[in-house]
């Protein structure tokens, strides 16, 4: 059975919300998934003055547990086009990990939400793939046998990088069913990979 982490940052509930259905898909294909979150960077006093979701079940992962899993699927919202800055700091602890190889030849994949349609979901994926090429994880996307990303008839994220959602401008929009049809598949997807690398 493959052991895959679902590690994100969310400062709005979005992105916690792609997290647990990316771990629905991976346990639906039979995986021992665990739900993990970044350290927040800022105090107690600017998350809740900026109406950050502070309470969130996820435990707190910690960098040095990350080669204990087959899989690694990350979640972060965008922030000027790329990753945010939780985890980003997160991933900056982790060299001890990449001198000794730890990560070489596990899985990574990344999703990602965005205020706008073009608020940088792809350049969030696309950026953070070098860090995972660094480390020696093999990436997988979100190829286009998830067909729900393919049609035009309503607004939403997706993209062979990875599952997204769109929050709107104000937070206020919500991952749609299709949005979070993706997230699974992703899960799935990279779940079914796992299962034959690692069996």
């Amino acid at each position: 059975m493959a052991k895959i982490l679902v590690l994100y940052y969310s400062a709005y509930g979005h992105i916690e919300t792609m997290a647990h259905a990316v771990t629905d898909g991976a346990r639906s294909e039979g995986a021992d998934v665990a739900v993990k979150r970044v350290p927040e960077l800022f105090s107690d006093e600017f998350c809740v003055s900026r109406g950050y979701k502070t309470e969130q079940a996820a435990p707190v992962a910690s960098p040095s547990e990350l080669d204990q899993y087959d899989a690694i699927i990350f979640g972060s919202g965008t922030r000027f086009g790329t990753v945010t800055a939780q985890l980003r700091h997160f991933i900056d602890q982790t060299g001890g990990l990449w001198a000794q190889g730890k990560l070489v030849g596990k899985i990574g994949s990344v999703f990602t939400s965005s205020g706008t349609q073009h608020g940088g979901q792809e350049t969030t994926i696309l950026g953070f793939v070098p860090t995972l090429l660094h480390h020696g994880m093999v990436v997988v996307g979100l190829p286009y046998a998830f067909a729900g990303q393919t049609g035009v008839e309503e607004v939403k994220g997706g993209s062979p990088y990875g599952a997204s959602t769109i929050a709107g401008a104000d937070g206020s929009r919500q991952p749609s069913p299709i949005e979070l049809d993706g997230a699974r598949f992703q899960g799935a997807h990279v779940a079914r990979i796992a299962a034959r690398m690692f069996a």
